[in-house]
């Protein structure tokens, strides 16, 4: 019986420390939070107020997006209309070499200065008709947000104070010279807004290419999106053809040449055929026999040179990239983006979440080491 004298039944067992821990006092929160609810809707309605005025300044975005799937050249010698060209004439077309330009590059090319640049002259009209001007025009005319003016005023006051100290000159105007591309600081600022705008991303493993345009006005959006793909569909054709066109014409060249190289070789003889008819010296007879060769000579290397020239027409061809566009650019209906109300309701719950932290615990906190601080000193 003594073995027992120590048992305690369960529910009679004293709670560890470690329990206490674990217990969250519920209701004394809540009174804790009863108790500052005058000041959390007080923090609501600043929050209230504050996405509201987020919500208005922030200008509506619109989103197109296009869908691309390039077929690039096979790279085989075998198939294509340069090969079918060459063997119907009784030649051959060797190997294409690796193309350095392909569909994983459009996310670079369309974000290049000079792809860019291209886009400035781009004529575009707004839902509303109210706009119809150049797509450079139409940027200096879109809204920023109340946050952008913020954080353009240290900037602008630098530059109205160097105004002060120095000589007005005109603005300079965007040049290319030599290869060079010198930007002034207006189009600069565009060329980089635009850089966030206007994005490609390719499935390395399908090479569909989605090309991505976000703008203020709907009509507007699409509108670029579409001069993208054109623009994007030119850049590599004019890349892949250009080759096989500068090729081209060489031989278009080398073709007039011999051509005429043969035709005087043909007068040549026809006339001292005619001149010697009669004639049956071997002397003239070997002339005669010579100019025939050159006439011969002539004719074959305009022959071939004819073939080549028929190649490299239909290479020309056959380099052209062929581009199916999945998805074409569509005028969105609703902006894209966060609307309004999730902005409203997000500044909402954060001022009233942070104002109860702050409120709970963090006052307590800042009180007991700000009097740590003191005793320190």
């Amino acid at each position: 019986m003594e073995e027992n004298k120590h048992y305690t039944s369960p529910e009679h067992q004293p709670v560890s420390a470690d329990d206490d821990e674990l217990q969250i006092d519920w209701m004394g929160i809540l009174r804790q939070i009863l108790a500052i609810r005058k000041t959390l809707y007080k923090a609501a309605g600043i929050g209230l107020i504050l996405g509201i005025l987020i919500a208005l300044g922030t200008p509506k975005q619109y989103t197109v997006s296009i869908t691309l799937s390039p077929e690039m050249g096979s790279g085989k010698s075998g198939n294509g209309l340069a090969s079918m060209a060459a063997s119907f004439l009784g030649g051959s077309v060797g190997t294409d070499s690796p193309d350095a330009l392909n569909a994983t590059l459009a996310p670079d090319i369309v974000t290049s200065t000079p792809f860019l640049l291209e886009l400035f002259d781009a004529r575009v009209v707004s839902q509303d008709k109210k706009i119809d001007t150049t797509f450079t025009a139409y940027l200096d005319e879109q809204k920023s947000s109340w946050a952008g003016y913020v954080l353009k005023l240290p900037g602008m006051a630098v530059g109205g104070i160097k105004s002060l100290f120095t000589d007005e000159e005109e603005e300079k105007t965007t040049t290319v010279q030599e290869g060079a591309i010198e930007l002034n600081e207006k189009d600069a600022a565009k060329l980089g807004g635009l850089r966030k705008q206007i994005s490609a991303e390719v499935d390395k493993k399908t090479s569909i290419t989605t090309l991505t345009v976000t703008l203020q006005d709907p009509k507007v959006t699409a509108t670029i999106a579409d001069s993208v793909v054109s623009k994007l569909q030119q850049y590599i054709t004019t890349y892949r053809t250009s080759k096989a066109k500068e090729d081209c014409q060489y031989l278009e060249k080398l073709y007039k040449e011999r051509q005429q190289e043969y035709y005087d070789a043909q007068q040549r003889y026809a006339r001292y055929v005619d001149a010697n008819s009669n004639v049956v010296f071997q002397s003239t007879m070997a002339e005669r026999e010579r100019l025939q060769n050159d006439m011969n000579l002539a004719y074959q290397v305009y022959s071939q040179v004819a073939q080549q020239l028929q190649v490299a027409r239909a290479k020309v061809q056959e380099e052209k990239p062929v581009f199916a566009v999945v998805e074409p650019a569509v005028v969105p209906l609703r902006p894209s983006g966060t609307s309004r109300k999730v902005i409203v309701i997000g500044f909402v719950f954060l001022a009233v979440a942070l104002t109860g932290a702050w409120m709970l615990s963090g006052k307590k906190y800042w009180l007991q080491l700000k009097e740590g601080l003191q005793k320190k000193d």
